[in-house]
């Protein structure tokens, strides 16, 4: 008798996985395009500047102390590391899952049946011994241990605890694609605030020169060499000068604050060393080879862990289609007298029991939710080429900034010496009546202007080496 009940039980498994399997709803697939350029500028050097610590990369002692601070306070920082905290807790979670649940249960009760029912009437009508007649009312005392467990046949509950470690990894790399980012902004915003101490210091020699030049002019008003509109343009010169400075001085405000911002903390000065500014040199960069960034860039290892994790959500998913086992036992004393209930075998308990579930009618929910895993998978490999192409344009447009931000330099330079020459012959011809104020007026402008683009441009290969430095994958290590 028990084997055709094992029989028929096997059968309807055997029934319902065919049904179930037949119909399970087909989904598109894809894989994902990795494929890289071989080179960047048809070199094949395989040395790479991602691989250098951060504290290798700068060596300004403030700028590096900054970075420092930043990695420690950052809030933004210490959220994703909660985050991580709180993948690593689901992979906890979806371990469990799959390990039998065991837990002890204690209880207690009184329960008393109205004379006037069929259990009633039972009681009074039976024939008990004196002395043995069943309590009224009836307590019941109960201790034991319980378990169930469901059987993963399909591999639904590890692959579920594989999806959650993959994205565990997946946290971890964005944490990394955080602090690259998080060392690249302060860097570029260091090397800003010199840019802008720079700029002050020009102005505030341009409005001493600027200014000589007005009490020449007004002494030549005197001696009725110039008229009234000279000292009035010079003046106006003057004034326009000095409402720069302290355009400048808010943007240097708001610069610190920035900084102060990204290391946690209110507002204060920054230290740094402005007067290095003009002699900095871009360091060397060696971009390797474009199939490095597969390896080097956090947001990349990112999203191929999402991509793996979708994956397995498709699985996990479609598992939900077979039949599911369950396995469920308890043992333990139950009696109506403690004194009785440790007493074996009379108070002992046990139960066995087995369960086969599978999906038969109205299976939408789980065909809709087997169709968002798929979507999701493929959402997953489109962002997964979509950041490997948008790391590789980062890099060849870093590359193309540095070579020509190079050449901008050197031609700027001369345009500055150039310039800065002619405010002194411009002033000697001024002087011997050989030039219009208008001419001295213009040089000075235009000298202002080519030096301050000269600060602008090396901020720009500051920066670039600082982005070029992100953009290979560097900082995180």
């Amino acid at each position: 008798m028990l084997k055709k009940i094992i029989y028929r039980c096997l059968g309807v498994a055997c029934l319902s996985l065919t049904f179930t399997a037949c119909i399970t709803p087909s989904v598109v697939e894809r894989t994902a395009n990795t494929a890289v350029p071989a080179s960047y500028n048809n070199s094949q050097d395989t040395t790479n500047t991602a691989t250098l610590k951060w504290k290798e990369y700068f060596t300004d002692p403030y700028l590096t102390a900054l970075i420092d601070t930043a990695l420690q306070n950052n809030q933004e920082l210490n959220i994703t590391l909660q985050e991580i905290a709180i993948s690593s807790n689901e992979v906890r979670i979806r371990k469990g899952e799959y390990l039998p649940f065991v837990g002890l249960q204690g209880a207690t009760g009184l329960d008393k049946v109205p004379r006037y029912t069929n259990i009633g009437a039972m009681e009074a009508t039976t024939d008990i011994k004196p002395e043995k007649e069943m309590p009224d009312p009836l307590p019941d005392f109960l201790v034991g241990a319980y378990a169930t467990w469901e059987v993963d046949i399909w591999n639904k509950l590890h692959n579920a605890k594989k999806a959650a470690v993959s994205r565990y990894l997946s946290s971890v790399e964005g944490r990394n694609f955080m602090v690259t980012n998080l060392i690249a902004e302060i860097a570029n915003s260091y090397f800003e605030l010199l840019a802008l101490d720079n700029q002050l210091a020009i102005v505030n020699q341009n409005i001493e020169i600027q200014s000589n030049a007005l009490r020449i002019v007004k002494l030549q008003k005197e001696a009725t060499r110039v008229t009234e509109l000279a000292v009035r343009r010079f003046e106006a010169q003057v004034f326009s000068t000095k409402s720069l400075q302290y355009d400048i001085q808010q943007r240097i405000t708001e610069t610190e604050n920035r900084i102060n911002f990204l290391l946690g903390r209110y507002p204060q000065p920054i230290p740094r060393n402005d007067e290095s500014f003009g002699t900095l040199v871009p360091a060397a960069i060696h971009a390797g080879l474009p199939s490095q960034l597969l390896a080097n860039r956090p947001d990349i290892k990112q999203a191929e862990l999402e991509l793996a994790a979708s994956k397995l959500d498709v699985k996990v998913a479609k598992a939900q289609f077979y039949p599911s086992v369950g396995i469920s036992a308890a043992i333990g004393y139950q009696a109506f007298n403690p004194s009785y209930l440790l007493k074996s075998p009379e108070s002992m308990l046990f139960s066995l029991a087995g369960d086969l579930v599978a999906p038969l009618v109205n299976r939408n929910a789980i065909k809709a939710t087997y169709s968002s895993a798929n979507a999701k998978q493929l959402q997953a490999v489109y962002n997964y080429e979509r950041t490997i192409l948008n790391a590789y344009f980062e890099v060849a447009n870093q590359l193309a900034k540095i070579n020509n931000l190079e050449k901008s330099y050197d031609l700027k330079s001369k345009q500055v010496q150039a310039l800065t020459q002619s405010i002194d012959i411009s002033n000697d011809l001024f002087t011997s009546a050989r030039a219009d104020y208008m001419e001295v007026l213009m040089t000075q402008r235009d000298a202002l202007e080519s030096r301050f683009e000269l600060i602008e441009t090396k901020m720009q290969q500051m920066n670039a080496m600082v982005n070029i430095y992100r953009a290979l994958g560097g900082g995180w290590n």
